[in-house]
């Protein structure tokens, strides 16, 4: 593998630099900089983690077979090659500001032929959910282990937060989602053509009805706030961090 293909893009770069710089805001003691810090840090560290989700993705495909996403530009953290930048960046960071659902974003190309098993089919499938699983996790164990001023806090354990939102939301066995990538080298060639049919729209119905039905949506709440609670979140943080992020409420 060549060097260069691995190292992060200068946009990644910037991305990255823009979520620390809200992080910078967060700790002012002026409310206007905590909640521009606030809405700077999770809408930058969720791009960021967009990008990592994809990466993981492509890595593990590229150690099982597929070299060819090494010349897509996917090992590059590139957020401009994860598919359409409208449908796959800015609809779903517009969704995330007013909706709080992190609706997943951003896709990379896989080769299946070229990988050797079906368990490494499955393997690229859950990459990219656990890595926002992971990210959750490092952020609430920052939060815990530091202890940042109260802003800081808030914003890191509400960006943790969607990060078990996007694990649990992704590792649902529905097509378009990574959850159902992971089972379907597995299924009969009818399920896994419905599945190809269903992809496109399957998430976009899933989220109006999270929205739609709040049943439904507290169940899933539920499900992540569990998750949240065994990575060691602060729930009462995140609150405070989401009622930060969404100020107009």
């Amino acid at each position: 593998m060549k060097r260069s293909a691995v190292l992060p893009s200068p946009l990644f770069l910037s991305l990255l630099a823009a979520t620390v710089a809200g992080a910078v805001l967060t700790v002012l003691e002026s409310e206007a900089a905590v909640i521009g810090g606030t809405v700077l840090f999770v809408l930058g560290g969720w791009a960021v983690s967009l990008c990592l989700h994809e990466f993981g993705h492509a890595i593990v495909a590229y150690r099982g077979g597929d070299y060819a996403v090494r010349a897509k530009g996917y090992l590059t953290l590139d957020i401009r090659h994860y598919t359409d930048p409208v449908l796959s960046i800015v609809l779903p960071l517009v969704l995330l500001a007013f909706g709080g659902i992190p609706l997943p974003g951003g896709a990379v190309w896989i080769n299946h032929h070229a990988l050797r098993s079906k368990r490494v089919e499955s393997m690229v499938s859950l990459a990219g959910p656990l890595s926002n699983l992971v990210l959750g996790a490092l952020l609430s164990a920052a939060v815990l282990l530091l202890q940042p001023p109260a802003g800081l806090a808030a914003a890191m354990s509400y960006l943790a937060l969607l990060q078990v939102f996007a694990f649990v939301l992704n590792i649902l066995p529905i097509p378009g989602l990574d959850g159902w990538g992971a089972i379907e080298p597995y299924m009969s060639y009818s399920a896994r053509q419905f599945g190809a049919k269903a992809r496109q729209w399957a998430p976009f119905v899933l989220f109006a009805v999270l929205i739609g039905f709040p049943s439904i949506a507290r169940l899933f709440f539920q499900l992540a706030d569990t998750v949240f609670d065994l990575v060691g979140g602060n729930s009462l943080w995140a609150a405070y961090g989401q009622a930060t992020f969404m100020f107009w409420r």
